[in-house]
C-alpha cells in the first residue's frame, strides 16, 4: 500500500491575504504535504446580484459582495503563489467554480484539476475540465449515485485520468455521517482510485481512511481554527497536519505487504526456543 497523495486545502482560509497564503504554503511543505489547493471563482457568475448585494457583516464591509470579493485572489496574487510554490518545491492547483475561472487557471499549466462537490452536477463544466486531460480529483459530497455515475462516464468517455474523493459536505462533519465504507464501495463500483476529502474534527477518521487504501487525502489547513472564515473550524492547524502525516507513515509501514506463511529470522530464533519441548 502506498502513502496517499496529501493535499492541504488552503481554499479561502487565506482571508484574502497573500502573506497568510505564503505561511500556509510553508506549513504544508514543512509538515510533509504533496500539494496545496486553492479555490477560484468569478463571483459575478457563481453568485446572483441579489445575493451579492445582500447584507453580510465581515472584516471588509457590510455586504456579501464585500466579503466574497476580498476572498478572491486575482492574477497578481496567483502569480505570486505560482512563483512561491515553485521556490518551495510544492505542487499547487485549484478547484475552479466556473468556466471563466477554469480558463484563468489554464495559464499556469497546472498538473491537476479538482471538481468541487458543488460542481459535480454541472455537466458542461465537467466536460470542459475533462477535455483538458489533466488528472482530476472529483469530490462526491452532496451527490446522488446518478451524479457520480454521470461524472465518471464523462471522464472515461473523454479519456481524462481521474479519481473520486469520498466527501461529506458538512463543516465540521459528524463522525457518524462519514461512512468510510463508501470508499471501498466506490472502488468496486467504478473500478477507479478513490481518495478522501475530510471535513471532520481531528485526524482519527482521516487516519482510518488511510487504512482503506485511499489514493489521496485532502484536509483544510489553517494557521488558527479561531480565525475568521466558514472553513476554519473544520480545518487542521499545522501541528495537526504534522501529527497526521507522521502517523500515516506508521500506518502504511504497519500494513506492509502480505507475507502469509513467512517466518522472519527473528521469529525463527524465538520459535526454536519456545518449541524446544515439542517432538514431532
Amino acid at each position: 500500500m502506498k502513502v496517499p497523495f496529501i493535499i492541504a486545502e488552503i481554499g479561502i482560509n487565506h482571508n484574502g491575504d497573500i502573506e497568510i497564503a505564503k505561511k500556509l504554503i510553508d506549513a504544508a511543505k514543512f509538515t510533509g504535504c504533496n500539494a496545496v489547493k486553492f479555490q477560484k471563482r468569478d463571483i459575478n457568475i457563481v453568485y446572483t446580484k441579489e445575493l451579492l448585494d445582500s447584507p453580510r457583516e465581515s472584516p471588509w464591509g457590510t455586504t456579501q459582495r464585500d466579503q466574497k470579493k476580498k476572498l478572491e485572489f486575482m492574477d497578481s496574487e496567483y502569480k505570486i503563489i505560482d512563483s512561491y510554490c515553485k521556490s518551495k518545491n510544492i505542487i499547487w492547483f485549484a478547484s475552479a467554480w466556473d468556466n471563466n475561472s477554469l480558463k484563468f487557471l489554464d495559464r499556469f499549466n497546472l498538473s491537476y484539476n479538482k471538481i468541487a462537490s458543488a460542481m459535480i452536477i454541472d455537466i458542461n463544466f465537467l466536460k470542459e475540465v475533462a477535455r483538458r486531460k489533466k488528472h482530476t480529483f472529483i469530490s462526491t459530497g452532496m451527490s446522488t449515485d446518478k451524479d457520480i455515475e454521470t461524472a465518471v462516464k464523462i471522464f472515461k468517455d473523454l479519456k481524462c485520468p481521474f479519481e473520486l474523493m469520498h466527501c461529506v459536505s458538512t463543516y465540521p462533519t459528524k463522525v457518524e455521517d462519514v461512512n468510510l465504507s463508501t470508499i471501498n464501495f466506490m472502488k468496486e463500483k467504478f473500478k477507479c482510485d478513490v481518495g478522501y476529502s475530510g471535513h471532520e474534527n481531528g485526524i482519527t477518521v482521516s487516519l482510518s481512511a488511510v487504512s482503506l487504501g485511499i489514493s489521496s487525502l485532502e484536509r483544510h489547513i489553517t494557521l488558527d481554527r479561531t480565525m475568521y472564515g466558514s472553513d476554519q473550524a473544520a480545518s487542521l492547524e499545522p501541528r495537526g497536519f504534522m501529527e497526521m502525516n507522521s502517523r500515516i507513515k506508521i500506518i502504511i509501514k504497519g500494513i506492509g505487504t502480505p507475507k502469509y506463511g513467512f517466518i522472519n529470522e527473528e521469529e525463527k530464533i524465538i520459535a526454536k526456543k519456545l518449541r524446544a519441548h515439542i517432538k514431532n
